[in-house]
């Protein structure tokens, strides 16, 4: 991920001067987790980079939008019925 791209999130309470930088660190330590690809809860890549799980999946639907690389997420259900995730690739190319 080209930590450049990044210039804006989006959303009903979005306000950039507030969020941005906190957002764009939640993207890159979120990225930094799962771009190996290995199947993890949002417990666990929460843990990880210590925010919360509910940031940490707001990230990862960011991770799937165009300017933020268009990542596929890939999600699986586990025995248990917790939910897994992992980045498969990385940016496709347009």
């Amino acid at each position: 991920m080209d930590i450049n791209k990044i210039t804006h999130f989006d959303g009903q309470t979005y306000q950039h001067g507030f969020d941005f930088v906190r957002l764009k660190g939640q993207m890159l330590r979120v990225y930094s987790i799962v771009k190996d690809g290995k199947w993890r809860t949002l417990r666990q890549i929460s843990e990880e980079c210590g925010d919360p799980e509910a940031s940490v999946s707001a990230r990862l639907r960011d991770l799937r939008k165009d300017r933020f690389g268009a990542y596929e997420v890939e999600r699986m259900r586990s025995e248990n019925g917790l939910h897994l995730y992992r980045v498969t690739r990385g940016e496709i190319s347009k």
